[in-house]
């Protein structure tokens, strides 16, 4: 791509992360990593992902077997080679826009002045990184120094003294309507509307009347007064506020100073990784210090797995630091944590593919920051360890022996978690649902830990996806090559290349999880896991997987990400709550008269564009062709409620003017614009004059109501041209006439229009409007019983002679641009916008909006992927303490970390029993009789059933008269279903679920499980 340009095709959700600004600064930038185990490798992964300039690495070791643990781009053919070499062959696959240079040395300083930020690894000792980061500093160029040890990590940042953050948060700027301005600044928003500004915001206005001043861009420093108000200063010698006004936030650079390695040791500043560890941090900071010194003076050895020894000099160096710099851990009477810094020493030697993914993910946005100006950095010290992970079970116990190298690819994980539990996660049963961005990343992070690998092991997969370019750019286990096929078949192939022991160990389905696929994810299936992961992009389909879960009592490991936000959360059977147990509220929905008549901010007229395209080359064509192939179309429709007469008027339309070729197209687009643009406009102005008052005399056109203006036709304005092309191509594709090959011949669309008869326009009398969305709908019932139904069905052409003819409806596709699709919507939305003296939107931020595009960045997904499998090592280690999980929140654009423990189940009682309400049901392993089964609740349970159900069908009530009950008592339960349902049980189906009402010992209707019936 040339300068100033960006490949949208591949960095479409990360554009809506970053912003065009960001992107176009990351691209003049070149970074260096040096060191390329686990951890270097994982970090230039997702900064070449990202799209650097380019991106230089430097490691002159040469694989080891042990490298395999987490060097995902490494295999055993390339053990000896040159690490650096080895690696930068397959990273280079990864984004063809990104250079990757292998550097021989680092003997040249001056050389490090190319770099706009040079990241040094674990393989790095401390002196060099001190160095490393001496030099950098002087020649203002962003450092930053990572390690992972087992199941502890840190990072550093030095983006040197003066560091521009051009965007601290990378939320949308506020904005909001004013519905009053007091003298002494206080501002109110309308209806109760929320602000969402802090303090020290700065905010601008416009449309402000009676304060005119307010309008010319000054900026105004916020104080918030609450939720619904805020001051910004006095005003009144601006004058008297009127009414109106909007207030947009606007952002602020944010300067920042750093300190170098060497200078902040002995006086650090700490983001906390988690507050429920906060004493721990302080203590990391002198243990890796300490674990330094050891590799210092062991020449270059790290301490051994478990071994007493090595740990009690590591704690000895530690407490030495912390006799030298006291106020690294608060002064006063603070000591070594000598636990947590023995357990540091032990785990030196692991590399676990779930710390390394965290820390992978948050380095790189890191470093991403530092070429773009970005979001806010990391200041300056990140610690972070997850030693609830180690096992607890007698099986898994770690020593010596357990620990020691076996000479395997798995040496460093075996060092933390023992042999014992490495075949543990090796012969686990799992289910992965989905396989995107966050199932490539499980999906790899499996194959380094080689879960599923063992003879009892395996790995099921499904998507029902296929890969588009636009996967590329965050799904890595996909190449150019790969795009067009299914998702799961490739990420399956490409694991299984990454760890040979995974070689028919993985089965990939295109199968969409649901109920219409339970005949292939059947009992059978669901009872053979260990645990299950979701790795999808919508609520529905990880509620159901969820619901599957409860039933079958399997864990489930839950994520997702939005941007630099993500969030991961673990369930537990018979322990947490489930994922279905808390709902995000629904999204608030425009107001139908706000979308109709009052829009007021951009998102209104890109929604009201979308649903205009929906009508016009979708639902129009769609209803025709019903009308051509239904017999009793327009009979049907007339019984029907709703807008009848639009109906019918489209498919009069649409039969009775057909395009003949593409100039008729272009006719019926410019003859559209004037009735959307101008006449619509000018008939909503003639039943709401500019000066019309409300029923208590104040002014219509206040508020969230804004007076429009009709637009003129003018062909020179982009948004006009645009929606012409857009919509005579589109007309065209309907009746599968030629439209514009390639761009669109502008003097071909000149001279049609000018041949263009446009009607005047002539105000309607009968024309209803909503005003409020608390209003009935006017126009929701139109003539619905009208004699002039009758009349305009009548006129419809009869469809037999038009046997065979058909129109093709448009299926929305956001990703095409040579469709005119996003055209259509962007150039009809910005027209509507500026009927209503509304800021226009370009094609990126209305396809983001229009398409529901969930913005997404590689870095985001791998850091979440990490937490996920942390939370694994608990799953197969069978912990039953709630306190040792973790549910985790994470946003890096703050960056901020939170953790906390799951909720647990909730519990229930009937007869003085407690059971839980979540994952207990009762069982009754037999097609068992219904009388049968009554009598087992009452002498087992003492438990009267009311009423029996199987989905929708009630089997049993109390009530039943005894002729009815006599008819179904004797039947068995698959017999009674089947005599109910007129159908029978499926033969996959092994149980069957049952809701009860029942009456307790006190005849009192008590809440009580569900019945399984096991056939």
């Amino acid at each position: 791509m040339s300068a100033g340009e960006i490949d949208e095709s591949l960095y479409s959700r990360q554009l809506y992360v970053l912003g065009k600004e960001a992107m176009l600064k990351m691209q003049h930038s070149n970074v260096l990593i040096i060191g390329l185990r686990g951890l270097g490798v994982e970090i230039a992964k997702n900064v070449a992902l990202a799209g650097v300039k380019s991106l230089s690495l430097y490691d002159p070791e040469p694989v080891v077997l042990q490298d395999l643990s987490t060097q995902f781009f490494l295999g055993e053919q390339d053990v000896g080679k040159p690490r650096a070499t080895v690696t930068q062959a397959k990273l280079a696959e990864l984004n063809s826009y990104v250079p990757i240079k292998v550097l021989d040395s680092l003997v040249d300083e001056r050389a490090l002045q190319e770099f706009q930020v040079v990241v040094a690894t674990e393989t790095v000792s401390l002196q060099q990184k001190i160095n490393l980061n001496n030099l950098c500093h002087a020649a203002n160029v962003g450092f930053i120094s990572t390690e992972t040890r087992g199941l502890f990590g840190n990072a550093f940042v030095d983006l040197g003294e003066n560091f521009t953050v051009l965007d601290p948060t990378g939320e949308e700027p506020r904005s909001g309507i004013v519905s009053d301005i007091e003298p002494d600044g206080t501002v109110t928003m309308l209806d109760e509307n929320r602000h969402g500004l802090e303090d020290g915001n700065y905010v601008k206005f416009s449309e402000v009347e009676g304060l005119d001043k307010l309008n010319d861009g000054t900026l105004f420093k916020v104080e918030v007064l609450g939720p619904f108000a805020f001051r910004i200063g006095p005003v009144s010698q601006y004058g008297k506020y009127v009414k109106g006004g909007i207030f947009t936030e606007v952002k602020q650079p944010l300067k920042m100073s750093f300190k170098t390695l060497q200078q902040s040791l002995a006086d650090p500043e700490f983001l906390y990784s988690d507050f429920a560890k906060m004493e721990s941090t302080p203590q990391l900071h002198l243990g890796f210090q300490a674990l330094q010194q050891f590799i210092a003076n062991h020449g270059g050895q790290l301490p051994r797995p478990m071994n007493k020894q090595d740990a009690a000099e590591v704690i000895k160096y530690a407490q030495q630091l912390a006799a030298s710099e006291p106020s690294v851990l608060g002064g006063g009477d603070a000591v070594i944590d000598e636990n947590l810094v023995a357990e540091l020493s032990y785990q030196a030697r692991g590399d676990l593919p779930g710390v390394v993914a965290f820390f992978g993910g948050l380095v790189a946005q890191e470093v991403l920051k530092a070429c773009s100006g970005k979001f806010t950095p990391l200041k300056q010290y990140f610690y972070y360890d997850s030693i609830e992970a180690l096992p607890e079970q007698k099986q898994y116990t770690r020593t010596e022996e357990t620990t020691k190298p076996i000479n395997s690819r798995y040496d460093n994980q075996i060092a933390v978690f023992g042999l014992e539990f490495q075949r543990r996660i090796a012969n686990l049963s799992v289910f992965l649902v989905g396989s995107g961005a966050i199932g490539c990343e499980m999906l790899k992070n499996w194959a380094l830990l080689g879960l599923g690998s063992g003879s009892d092991g395996g790995i099921v997969v499904t998507d029902n996806d296929s890969i588009e370019k636009s996967n590329l750019n965050r799904q890595f286990l996909f190449r150019p090559k790969d795009v067009g096929k299914h998702k799961s078949e490739v990420a399956a192939q490409a694991v299984a290349a990454m760890n040979p022991d995974l070689i028919g160990k993985i089965d990939a389905k295109i199968d969409k999880v649901g109920p219409e696929t339970e005949n292939i994810f059947d009992d059978t299936f669901w009872q053979s896991l260990d645990l299950v992961t979701n790795a999808l992009d919508n609520v529905d389909a990880r509620t159901y997987v969820d619901r599957r879960c409860v039933f079958y009592r399997k864990p489930l490991l839950e994520s997702g990400t939005l941007g630099t936000k993500g969030n991961t959360q673990v369930v537990v059977p018979m322990l947490t709550e489930s994922y279905s147990s808390s709902r995000d509220p629904p999204e608030k929905s425009i107001p139908l008269c706000t979308l109709r008549s009052f829009p007021n901010k951009i998102d209104h007229t890109i929604a009201w564009a979308k649903s205009l395209f929906q009508g016009y080359f979708a639902d129009s064509p769609e209803n025709v062709n019903m009308y051509l192939t239904q017999p009793n179309f327009v009979e049907q429709t007339l019984k029907q409620s709703g807008d009848v007469k639009s109906v019918l008027e489209t498919i009069s339309d649409s039969l009775n003017h057909k395009p003949l070729n593409f100039d008729d197209c272009i006719v019926w687009a410019r003859l559209e614009f004037e009735k959307k643009f101008n006449h619509d406009i000018k008939q909503l102005l003639y039943n709401f004059p500019k000066d019309a008052k409300t029923s208590n005399g104040a002014p219509f056109w206040s508020g969230p109501k804004r007076a429009p203006q009709p637009l003129q036709f003018d062909i020179t304005n982009s948004d006009h041209l645009h929606f012409i092309v857009a919509a005579a191509n589109l007309r065209a594709f309907n009746y599968g006439l030629k439209g514009d090959v390639g761009p669109p011949h502008i003097d071909h669309y000149k001279a049609v229009l000018s041949n263009v008869t446009v009607p005047e326009f002539s105000p309607r009398s009968d024309v209803k409007i909503q005003v409020n969305d608390d209003d009935p709908d006017p126009n929701s019932d139109r003539g619905a019983a009208g004699d002039d139904l009758s009349v305009l069905g009548a006129s419809l052409p009869d469809p037999s002679v038009l046997a065979g003819f058909r129109l093709e409806p448009v299926e929305f596709e956001k990703d095409d641009d040579t469709n005119h699709h996003i055209e259509f919507i962007t150039a009809c939305s910005n027209c509507r916008a500026q009927n209503y003296f509304i800021e226009p939107v370009d094609r990126q931020k209305t396809k983001f909006i229009a398409g529901r595009i969930i913005p997404a960045i590689a870095t985001t997904t791998g850091l979440v992927t990490g937490l996920v499998i942390l939370e694994l090592y608990k799953i197969a280690d069978g912990k039953t303490n709630i306190e040792k999980y973790k549910n985790g929140f994470a946003n890096l654009a703050l960056p901020f970390f939170g953790f906390s423990e799951p909720i647990k189940s909730p519990k229930g009682e009937y007869n003085g029993k407690t059971y839980d309400k979540i994952w207990d049901r009762f069982d009754i392993y037999e097609d068992i009789k219904l009388s049968d089964l009554i009598k087992h609740f009452q002498e087992k349970e003492k438990l009267d059933i009311t009423m029996l159900s199987y989905g929708v069908s009630l089997l049993y009530a109390s009530f039943f008269p005894p002729k009815k009950l006599k008819e179904r008592l004797n039947l068995r339960i698959t017999e009674l279903v089947k005599f109910i349902t007129k159908t029978e049980v499926p033969p996959h189906v092994h149980t069957m679920i049952l809701e009860i009402c029942v009456d307790d010992v006190d005849g009192e209707d008590v809440e009580v499980p569900y019945i399984t019936i096991h056939l």
